[in-house]
């Protein structure tokens, strides 16, 4: 008899298990990162004096992990509304390349600085290239957006184009530049709360957490869904698809030149050529790892946090293992691939 009954409970878990592994992304993505995060902490083993000694270690290593990844995390979430309304952005790593330009020719403390020959500085300066800065990256979001709304250019062939005339044109104008930054403007990411420079992790979670809200408490959320989901029939019902999908790009934009203010104020320099180069991809692996449909309609900021915590980890633990960076990148295309697969099964089962 209680065998019988152990049998049945274990078949009704399982059975449980399966279900919400293939049905709710999020349970299937927290599981993945769950396991990430034992692996993580195997690697690094429990060679220490004492447990407080080994906490810290640990502590330290995560902070390293997720303020190394805000950028590209601030920028994965816009992905995924990009992706949510059928669309998609390659653009994501040129255009973090000119707002970051943009914004180091604006605080550049040498004679072609813009605002320091205008006599602006200090605190002022900082808070107007922010400012500047957020509004260059709405315009070249809003381009891309009017090229796909208004011009019929499929998403991937427009920001294809944008990837290499932003790249290419900020590469023309900067060569042989080099800009000096107030060492001020760098606390924007290394202000220390705690001893721990933790800054870019704040405005990682602070955005997400708007967006989240954003996407599941207002009518501009629904309507991203309802776009991807059936273009023909929001419209229909009265959505107004192009001025969604050009608010969309347009946040993507700001959403990259947040990105670019706060690379700029980690490292105080930008390398023009390979700066944000595969950062599209990181963006894109971690909103479908994180159950954003490829085919539109369904995407969770929550889950994209996911995703891009476990490419983070995967990264950091290839690093350890001593995996040649060239491999690493094809790690990243197993696990999106592998993601896309289990989105289809989802859908035939």
């Amino acid at each position: 008899m209680m065998n019988s009954v152990s049998v049945k409970t274990h078949r009704s878990f399982f059975e449980w298990f399966k279900y919400k592994w293939t049905s709710e992304p999020l349970f299937s993505t927290a599981i993945a990162l769950i396991i990430m995060i034992i692996l993580q902490t195997l690697v690094l083993g429990f060679d220490y004096d004492s447990v407080g000694s080994w906490f810290q270690s640990w502590i330290n290593n995560w902070i390293n992990i997720l303020r190394n990844n805000a950028g590209v995390g601030i920028i994965a979430l816009g992905m995924t509304f990009v992706i949510m309304t059928g669309g998609i952005d390659l653009a994501v790593g040129s255009t973090l390349v000119a707002s970051g330009a943009f914004t180091m020719i604006l605080l550049d403390t040498g004679t072609k600085g813009i605002l320091g020959s205008l006599g602006i500085t200090g605190f002022s300066a900082f808070v107007i290239t922010i400012m500047v800065v957020l509004l260059f990256g709405y315009l070249l979001g809003l381009l891309i957006g009017v090229t796909i709304t208004r011009g019929n250019v499929p998403p991937f062939i427009a920001t294809l184009g944008a990837m290499m005339i932003f790249r290419s044109v900020t590469q023309h104008f900067m060569q042989g530049y080099n800009p000096k930054i107030p060492m001020e403007f760098l606390q924007i990411a290394s202000f220390k709360i705690g001893n721990y420079m933790i800054m870019p992790i704040i405005y990682w979670a602070v955005i997400a957490y708007i967006l989240y809200y954003v996407s599941k408490r207002t009518t501009f959320g629904r309507h991203i869904i309802a776009v991807g989901s059936n273009g023909r029939a929001a419209k229909l019902s009265g959505v107004n698809v192009e001025k969604v999908k050009l608010r969309v790009y347009a946040l993507m934009g700001i959403l990259v030149s947040i990105a670019a203010i706060i690379q700029v104020s980690r490292i105080g320099s930008m390398d023009f050529s390979n700066a944000g180069r595969g950062m599209e991809m990181d963006a894109i692996a971690a909103a479908v790892v994180g159950g954003t449909s490829m085919m539109g309609g369904r995407g969770f900021i929550l889950g994209t946090m996911y995703g891009m915590l476990i490419i983070a980890v995967m990264n950091n633990l290839l690093n350890l293992f001593g995996v040649p960076p060239f491999l690493r990148e094809a790690f990243k295309g197993i696990i999106v691939i592998a993601a896309v697969l289990l989105q289809r099964k989802e859908k035939t089962s």
